[in-house]
């Protein structure tokens, strides 16, 4: 199945995004993951587009989509206004959510604080935001304002002179098979004179001023009411760590939790097995 790209023209920024399927079947929003992009879910998607329209996007700042203006700075909450927007751009009154790592935080919330939207929720490698220690906020505060301090624009991208150089990169820093890491590279670079440089903005890498207790995660984790899955790696990913996931889990009200031996991109490198788990989801009796 191709994928086609499509464009969303936000007040505030404009949206690449990739689809799969037909706009008139069930719509699927999928949301990637930190310093990903839409190509995340170019395995999965295909598999899943016979009866969804699946919509994944490239948040602001990531893949294709637009960085936010000078002196603007990136926190996982602002998010919720693009995917809000998002949905609002199709006309979607509900939808199912499908969200990896830094989008199932965005995707776990956005089901809680918007119960009426979201239809069901499918998760791989994330429940809720990473969290912080109540010792820890005011230091988290301090790095946080002390990097964008020092944050230049003009300090000179990594140029890679190829392609495969940059897949290279990638697949040593996430662990990532040769394929996983083309799907993610293909769509994450930009090409220069010398060769290609990351199209993601850098400030996306800037510490995150403010993070949530686990207690205050739990909280919030209680407004969910879609039925959802959460797909985990075998092994655990060191900070997913199983105690925390399950304490997470038992927080959501209709939650199945579904582990799959491999690494914290399990649908990149695992996809017939996540499409499997989420068709076993949806055929629950």
């Amino acid at each position: 199945m191709r994928a086609a790209e499509i464009r969303i023209n936000l007040p505030q920024a404009t949206l690449a995004a990739k689809t799969w399927g037909e706009p008139a079947l069930p719509p699927l929003l999928a949301l990637h993951g930190w310093l990903d992009n839409a190509g995340s879910f170019d395995r999965l998607a295909p598999l899943l587009g016979a009866d969804r329209y699946v919509v994944a996007l490239d948040l602001l700042g990531h893949g294709r989509s637009s960085h936010l203006p000078a002196g603007g700075w990136y926190h996982y909450v602002d998010y919720f206004d693009q995917i809000r927007a998002s949905l609002d751009h199709f006309g979607w009154q509900r939808v199912d959510l499908l969200g990896h790592s830094l989008g199932g935080t965005l995707a776990s919330l956005f089901a809680a604080l918007y119960p009426e939207r979201v239809g069901e929720l499918l998760l791989i490698e994330a429940l809720g935001p990473l969290t912080t220690t109540l010792d820890d906020a005011l230091p988290q505060l301090r790095r946080a304002l002390d990097q964008r301090a020092a944050f230049t624009d003009k300090k000179p991208l990594r140029v890679f002179p190829t392609l495969d150089g940059a897949i290279a990169a990638r697949m040593t820093a996430n662990d990532l098979s040769e394929a996983a890491a083309r799907a993610i590279v293909e769509r994450g670079v930009t090409a220069v004179d010398r060769g290609f440089v990351w199209s993601s903005d850098p400030r996306l890498t800037l510490a995150s001023p403010q993070r949530h207790t686990e207690a205050q995660v739990l909280a919030m984790l209680g407004g969910i009411r879609a039925p959802t899955l959460l797909v985990l790696a075998d092994p655990a990913t060191s900070y997913l760590p199983t105690a925390m996931m399950d304490a997470r889990a038992d927080a959501v009200a209709d939650i199945r939790v579904v582990r799959l031996p491999g690494h914290h991109h399990l649908h990149l490198e695992e996809p017939h097995a996540i499409a499997d788990a989420i068709r076993a989801f949806r055929a629950r009796g």
